[in-house]
């Protein structure tokens, strides 16, 4: 390191430098300007979210208000759930009620058949 521009003073402890080198130092030293236009688009990267493909949901809120949101998954509506602690008792359990699994009724009746094919065979035959 050249010392050629440093004055050092070593009775006070102090290093000056030569103001008319720093002066020749700083008009070389480079601007940052940045020029924004339509054209700053192509050259640097797409800004984006973290999930990419988002797909417009209806949301609806326990009181019943709705709201529009964006969702990573392809979805048209989210019901969130209604606060039972919130509700009188008459209504807790119309909720409660409405939330069991309903039971599915299966009807196994078998009708006979008393269909004789041999009948109509005999028939076409004539």
């Amino acid at each position: 390191m050249s010392t050629d521009f440093i004055n050092t003073d070593w009775l006070n402890g102090e290093i000056t430098m030569n103001t008319s080198l720093l002066l020749r130092i700083s008009r070389f030293k480079p601007i940052q300007v940045r020029n924004l236009n339509c054209w700053t688009a192509g050259i640097t990267k797409k800004h984006q979210n973290v999930y990419v493909n988002t797909y417009p949901t209806i949301l609806v809120l326990p009181d019943g208000s709705s709201i529009n949101i964006e969702y990573n998954e392809p979805r048209k509506i989210i019901v969130l759930p209604i606060d039972v602690s919130k509700l009188s008792e008459e209504q807790q359990k119309i909720v409660i009620n409405n939330r069991k699994p309903k039971t599915k009724i299966v009807l196994n009746d078998e009708q006979e058949d008393d269909f004789d094919e041999m009948k109509y065979i005999k028939m076409k035959k004539r």
